[in-house]
């Protein structure tokens, strides 16, 4: 088990996060119709994406005791890594003109990159990064070199 190949968001309103995921540019395939979609995959480089309805996603992990949904801040951060500083601000701007919320200011970072955090309509944080020492595969997959 040394891969993660699908990364499900629950959503509390799945067209508005599918709409606002579109405007920054994923490619997404719909299950259901468009205006009552069952679940969206993104067709994203690198490890896969979901959307799913949030009560839905909580009864599928437990049916009879679903865990408790919470708008708090849950551990978790999703992240884009950029390959340029440029990348990273551009990011960022969509994200908000999209109707997600800065929560960082993008600038230089305590361990030698530059980035920035914003939040989706659902209030997930993702990371916008760069770093001049990253590199890709030809998948387009972060290459994590030992040192």
């Amino acid at each position: 088990m040394n891969r993660l190949n699908l990364i499900t968001l629950g959503t509390k309103d799945i067209v508005k996060s599918h709409n606002f995921f579109m405007e920054l540019g994923f490619d997404t395939s719909i299950r259901g119709s468009e205006s009552n979609p069952f679940i969206i995959f993104f067709r994203n480089e690198g490890t896969r994406i979901a959307l799913y309805p949030l009560k839905e996603l909580a009864k599928d992990v437990n049916k009879d005791n679903p865990p408790t949904i919470s708008n708090g801040f849950s551990g978790i951060t999703l992240a884009y890594v950029a390959k340029s500083v440029e990348e990273v601000d551009d990011v960022l701007e969509k994200a908000v003109l999209a109707g997600g919320k800065l929560q960082k200011e993008p600038k230089r970072t305590d361990w030698g990159g530059y980035g920035g955090y914003f939040t989706d309509l659902d209030g997930y944080y993702w990371e916008v990064a760069y770093a001049e020492d990253w590199e890709f595969d030809e998948s387009n997959m972060l290459v994590i070199n030992d040192q």
